[in-house]
Protein backbone atom coordinates (compact mmCIF):
# COMPACT_ATOMS: atom_id res chain seq x y z
CA UNK A 1 0.00 0.00 0.00
CA UNK A 2 2.71 2.57 0.81
CA UNK A 3 4.35 1.18 -2.71
CA UNK A 4 1.06 2.70 -4.58
CA UNK A 5 1.41 5.49 -2.29
CA UNK A 6 5.14 6.52 -2.87
CA UNK A 7 4.10 5.75 -6.61
CA UNK A 8 1.01 8.21 -6.97
CA UNK A 9 3.17 11.16 -5.57
CA UNK A 10 5.87 10.36 -7.80
CA UNK A 11 3.78 10.88 -10.88
CA UNK A 12 2.19 13.92 -9.23
CA UNK A 13 5.34 15.33 -8.60
CA UNK A 14 6.35 15.02 -12.16
CA UNK A 15 3.36 16.36 -13.56
CA UNK A 16 3.54 19.42 -11.35
CA UNK A 17 7.45 20.14 -12.50
CA UNK A 18 6.35 19.35 -16.47
CA UNK A 19 3.83 21.82 -16.21
CA UNK A 20 5.45 24.72 -13.82
CA UNK A 21 9.17 23.77 -12.87
CA UNK A 22 10.64 22.74 -16.60
CA UNK A 23 8.47 26.10 -18.46
CA UNK A 24 10.42 28.04 -15.54
CA UNK A 25 13.86 27.22 -17.08
CA UNK A 26 13.12 26.77 -20.20
CA UNK A 27 11.19 30.43 -20.44
CA UNK A 28 14.24 32.58 -18.73
CA UNK A 29 16.90 30.89 -21.48
CA UNK A 30 19.43 31.17 -19.21
CA UNK A 31 19.50 35.22 -18.94
CA UNK A 32 20.51 36.52 -16.17
CA UNK A 33 19.13 39.99 -15.09
CA UNK A 34 22.24 41.98 -16.26
CA UNK A 35 22.14 40.51 -19.66
CA UNK A 36 18.61 41.11 -19.85
CA UNK A 37 19.27 44.99 -18.90
CA UNK A 38 22.34 45.29 -21.48
CA UNK A 39 19.64 43.03 -23.98
CA UNK A 40 17.19 45.88 -23.02
CA UNK A 41 19.21 49.13 -23.54
CA UNK A 42 20.68 47.96 -26.41
CA UNK A 43 16.97 47.43 -28.26
CA UNK A 44 16.19 50.82 -26.49
CA UNK A 45 19.25 52.47 -28.11
CA UNK A 46 18.09 51.03 -31.62
CA UNK A 47 14.50 51.93 -31.22
CA UNK A 48 13.05 48.48 -30.65
CA UNK A 49 10.71 49.36 -28.51
CA UNK A 50 8.74 46.02 -28.63
CA UNK A 51 11.92 44.15 -27.93
CA UNK A 52 12.61 46.60 -25.23
CA UNK A 53 9.88 45.90 -23.18
CA UNK A 54 9.83 42.43 -23.40
CA UNK A 55 13.66 42.36 -22.19
CA UNK A 56 13.02 44.41 -18.98
CA UNK A 57 9.36 42.59 -18.46
CA UNK A 58 10.98 39.50 -18.40
CA UNK A 59 13.93 41.55 -16.20
CA UNK A 60 11.03 42.73 -14.06
CA UNK A 61 9.34 39.52 -13.34
CA UNK A 62 12.19 37.12 -13.17
CA UNK A 63 14.64 39.10 -11.34
CA UNK A 64 12.37 41.98 -8.81
CA UNK A 65 14.74 41.55 -6.48
CA UNK A 66 17.88 42.23 -8.61
CA UNK A 67 19.66 45.61 -8.65
CA UNK A 68 18.50 46.00 -12.39
CA UNK A 69 15.11 45.93 -11.14
CA UNK A 70 14.94 49.76 -11.08
CA UNK A 71 16.50 50.19 -14.39
CA UNK A 72 13.53 48.07 -15.73
CA UNK A 73 10.81 50.06 -14.40
CA UNK A 74 11.94 52.85 -15.34
CA UNK A 75 12.79 51.88 -18.91
CA UNK A 76 9.68 50.34 -19.34
CA UNK A 77 7.84 53.41 -19.02
CA UNK A 78 10.31 55.13 -21.35
CA UNK A 79 9.44 52.50 -23.68
CA UNK A 80 5.91 52.40 -23.82
CA UNK A 81 6.23 56.38 -24.16
CA UNK A 82 8.18 56.11 -27.23
CA UNK A 83 5.67 53.68 -28.64
CA UNK A 84 2.89 56.38 -27.89
CA UNK A 85 1.65 53.82 -25.32
CA UNK A 86 0.43 57.09 -23.12
CA UNK A 87 -1.32 54.90 -20.52
CA UNK A 88 0.70 51.86 -20.39
CA UNK A 89 3.71 54.36 -19.82
CA UNK A 90 1.94 56.50 -16.83
CA UNK A 91 1.09 53.22 -15.44
CA UNK A 92 4.89 52.46 -15.33
CA UNK A 93 6.27 55.50 -14.35
CA UNK A 94 3.39 55.76 -11.64
CA UNK A 95 4.77 52.20 -10.06
CA UNK A 96 8.05 53.33 -10.51
CA UNK A 97 7.53 56.39 -8.49
CA UNK A 98 5.57 54.39 -5.70
CA UNK A 99 8.31 51.95 -4.87
CA UNK A 100 11.02 54.01 -5.07
CA UNK A 101 9.70 57.67 -3.90
CA UNK A 102 13.25 58.62 -2.71
CA UNK A 103 15.28 57.95 -6.03
CA UNK A 104 16.80 60.70 -7.75
CA UNK A 105 15.22 59.66 -11.31
CA UNK A 106 11.34 61.03 -9.25
CA UNK A 107 11.31 63.83 -11.04
CA UNK A 108 12.31 62.94 -14.48
CA UNK A 109 9.55 60.11 -14.14
CA UNK A 110 7.07 63.32 -12.74
CA UNK A 111 7.88 65.22 -15.81
CA UNK A 112 7.48 62.15 -18.07
CA UNK A 113 4.18 61.40 -16.60
CA UNK A 114 2.71 65.09 -17.27
CA UNK A 115 4.15 64.77 -21.14
CA UNK A 116 2.58 61.10 -21.31
CA UNK A 117 -0.81 64.20 -21.07
CA UNK A 118 0.48 67.19 -22.48
CA UNK A 119 1.28 64.99 -25.91
CA UNK A 120 -2.60 64.04 -26.28
CA UNK A 121 -3.35 67.53 -25.61
CA UNK A 122 -7.09 68.49 -27.70
CA UNK A 123 -8.39 71.01 -29.64
CA UNK A 124 -9.78 74.37 -28.14
CA UNK A 125 -13.10 72.77 -29.36
CA UNK A 126 -12.68 69.42 -27.34
CA UNK A 127 -12.74 68.93 -23.73
CA UNK A 128 -9.39 69.72 -22.07
CA UNK A 129 -9.92 66.95 -18.95
CA UNK A 130 -6.24 65.90 -20.65
CA UNK A 131 -4.67 69.16 -20.56
CA UNK A 132 -5.38 69.81 -16.77
CA UNK A 133 -4.01 66.52 -15.91
CA UNK A 134 -0.63 67.87 -17.72
CA UNK A 135 -1.30 70.85 -15.61
CA UNK A 136 -1.17 68.86 -12.30
CA UNK A 137 1.69 67.03 -13.33
CA UNK A 138 3.60 69.49 -14.47
CA UNK A 139 2.51 71.82 -11.42
CA UNK A 140 3.56 69.26 -8.82
CA UNK A 141 6.48 68.67 -10.59
CA UNK A 142 7.77 72.32 -10.01
CA UNK A 143 6.06 72.69 -6.63
CA UNK A 144 7.97 69.32 -5.31
CA UNK A 145 11.37 69.63 -7.35
CA UNK A 146 12.05 73.29 -8.23
CA UNK A 147 15.95 72.66 -8.63
CA UNK A 148 15.45 70.03 -10.91
CA UNK A 149 16.37 71.24 -14.34
CA UNK A 150 12.93 69.00 -15.06
CA UNK A 151 11.23 71.77 -13.71
CA UNK A 152 12.12 74.26 -16.20
CA UNK A 153 10.96 72.27 -19.10
CA UNK A 154 7.59 71.87 -17.78
CA UNK A 155 7.49 75.24 -16.73
CA UNK A 156 7.47 76.19 -20.49
CA UNK A 157 5.12 72.71 -21.28
CA UNK A 158 2.81 74.34 -18.43
CA UNK A 159 2.54 78.04 -20.06
CA UNK A 160 1.21 76.41 -23.38
CA UNK A 161 -1.22 74.19 -21.06
CA UNK A 162 -2.59 77.22 -19.69
CA UNK A 163 -2.76 78.84 -22.65
CA UNK A 164 -4.40 76.08 -24.38
CA UNK A 165 -6.88 76.36 -21.56
CA UNK A 166 -7.75 80.04 -21.32
CA UNK A 167 -8.11 79.60 -25.38
CA UNK A 168 -11.19 77.27 -24.72
CA UNK A 169 -12.59 79.23 -22.30
CA UNK A 170 -12.90 81.91 -24.90
CA UNK A 171 -14.42 79.31 -27.36
CA UNK A 172 -16.98 78.61 -25.29
CA UNK A 173 -17.30 82.05 -23.74
CA UNK A 174 -17.96 82.91 -27.55
CA UNK A 175 -20.14 80.05 -28.05
CA UNK A 176 -22.83 81.23 -25.22
CA UNK A 177 -22.11 85.06 -26.72
CA UNK A 178 -23.60 84.06 -29.89
CA UNK A 179 -26.25 82.16 -28.85
CA UNK A 180 -27.17 85.35 -26.46
CA UNK A 181 -26.61 83.42 -23.28
CA UNK A 182 -24.39 87.05 -22.43
CA UNK A 183 -24.38 86.06 -18.61
CA UNK A 184 -22.52 82.83 -19.25
CA UNK A 185 -20.38 83.97 -21.98
CA UNK A 186 -19.29 86.65 -19.00
CA UNK A 187 -18.31 84.15 -16.45
CA UNK A 188 -16.49 82.29 -18.98
CA UNK A 189 -14.12 85.62 -19.79
CA UNK A 190 -14.00 86.57 -16.48
CA UNK A 191 -12.54 83.16 -15.65
CA UNK A 192 -9.55 83.87 -17.96
CA UNK A 193 -8.59 86.66 -15.93
CA UNK A 194 -8.85 85.16 -13.17
CA UNK A 195 -7.27 81.96 -13.85
CA UNK A 196 -5.05 82.61 -17.22
CA UNK A 197 -3.63 86.31 -16.96
CA UNK A 198 -0.57 87.75 -18.60
CA UNK A 199 -0.74 85.26 -21.49
CA UNK A 200 -2.44 87.56 -24.11
CA UNK A 201 -5.35 86.05 -24.93
CA UNK A 202 -6.70 88.52 -21.79
CA UNK A 203 -6.73 91.22 -23.62
CA UNK A 204 -9.71 90.13 -25.60
CA UNK A 205 -11.39 88.46 -22.92
CA UNK A 206 -11.57 92.22 -20.78
CA UNK A 207 -13.07 93.39 -24.66
CA UNK A 208 -15.74 90.87 -24.53
CA UNK A 209 -16.68 91.53 -20.65
CA UNK A 210 -17.34 94.86 -21.35
CA UNK A 211 -19.71 94.04 -24.56
CA UNK A 212 -20.75 91.16 -22.45
CA UNK A 213 -21.92 93.83 -19.34
CA UNK A 214 -23.17 96.20 -21.76
CA UNK A 215 -25.29 93.50 -23.29
CA UNK A 216 -26.58 92.63 -20.15
CA UNK A 217 -27.47 96.37 -18.99
CA UNK A 218 -29.52 97.12 -22.20
CA UNK A 219 -31.58 93.99 -22.45
CA UNK A 220 -34.98 93.10 -20.50
CA UNK A 221 -34.73 91.44 -17.63
CA UNK A 222 -36.37 88.15 -18.91
CA UNK A 223 -33.98 88.02 -21.23
CA UNK A 224 -31.19 88.09 -18.95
Amino acid sequence: MNVRKGFYLMIMLLVTLELFGCAWFQTKEEKTAKELAEQGMKTLKEKNYAKTIEAFEKLRDWYPFSEYAVLAQLKLGDAHYYRREYEEAISAYEEFENLHPNNESVPYVVYQIGRCYFDRRQAIDRDQGITRKAVESFERLIRSYPDSPFAGKAKEHLRICNLNLAEHEFYVGMFYYKAQHYKAALERFKTILKSYPDLGIHYLALQRITVCQTKLENAPRAAK
